[in-house]
């Protein structure tokens, strides 16, 4: 299983829009995949958003729906830089042997 977190800023006079869009967005995707995002906001940056998609095992098969529905809503319009992806692999780590 994997986790991906996408981060990037909006402009404080975007705000509305964009998590009008953001939701729009997360709510197409997980029709299409069946994983609901979260857009968190950070506590002392408002304008540095993050989404966040847990629990995901078909990696490439997300990441292809994910590109078309960024790509289909634009999401970017209202985005002050590039949107930033990370994908974290959710397995336990191998032991260490000592």
């Amino acid at each position: 299983m994997i986790s991906c977190f996408i981060y990037y800023r909006v402009a404080p006079q975007d705000w509305q829009e964009a998590e009008a869009l953001v939701r729009a967005m997360q709510a197409r995707l997980a029709c299409r995949t069946g994983i609901a995002g979260r857009l968190l906001k950070k506590r002392d940056d408002p304008g540095l958003w993050m989404e966040v998609y847990d629990s995901i095992s078909r990696s490439m098969a997300f990441e292809t729906k994910l590109t078309q529905v960024e790509a289909e809503l634009d999401v970017t319009m209202f985005m002050d830089g590039p949107r930033h992806r990370e994908v974290f692999d959710a397995d336990p780590c191998p032991a260490i042997a000592s």
